[in-house]
């Protein structure tokens, strides 16, 4: 039998993206009833991006978070709100990892919009059905 810890893994790469459950952490978890909205809550994990090693930078913060509406759990719409790192050097330059969670010109994760194109023909890049 599996341990805890490999359930919750197999659960985590089912439900997110790999590239969300490799450089993100969930760090809240919100439901609105009412609205009947999951807001889950992740930040990037405080690892400076290999582009950035041997460079003199220290943390930051955060940037703001970003919405991304990805696919309904239980008959909740889900908005992932992701925040990334900021790292500043001597200057006050700013630094970060840069992330593609989202297909281009949308607020929806990759996958969510790929079906939504597939199997409704709704192109989410233009808000009209193909």
């Amino acid at each position: 039998m599996s341990n805890n810890k490999e359930l919750t893994s197999t659960l985590l790469s089912i439900v997110f993206p790999q590239e969300f459950i490799d450089n993100f952490e969930i760090v809240d978890i919100q439901k609105d009833e009412f609205l009947g909205v999951l807001h889950i809550y992740m930040d990037e994990f405080n690892i400076l991006p290999k582009e950035y090693v041997g460079l003199d930078l220290s943390p930051n913060g955060f940037y703001p978070a970003s919405c991304i509406n990805d696919f309904p759990l239980r008959d909740k719409k889900v908005i992932i709100h992701i925040r990334r790192r900021r790292w500043i050097d001597q200057t006050g330059k700013s630094y970060s990892s840069h992330w593609e969670l989202t297909a281009e010109g949308t607020r929806y994760s990759k996958e969510f919009a790929a079906f939504l194109k597939e199997a409704f023909g709704y192109d989410p890049n233009t808000n009209k059905n193909a």
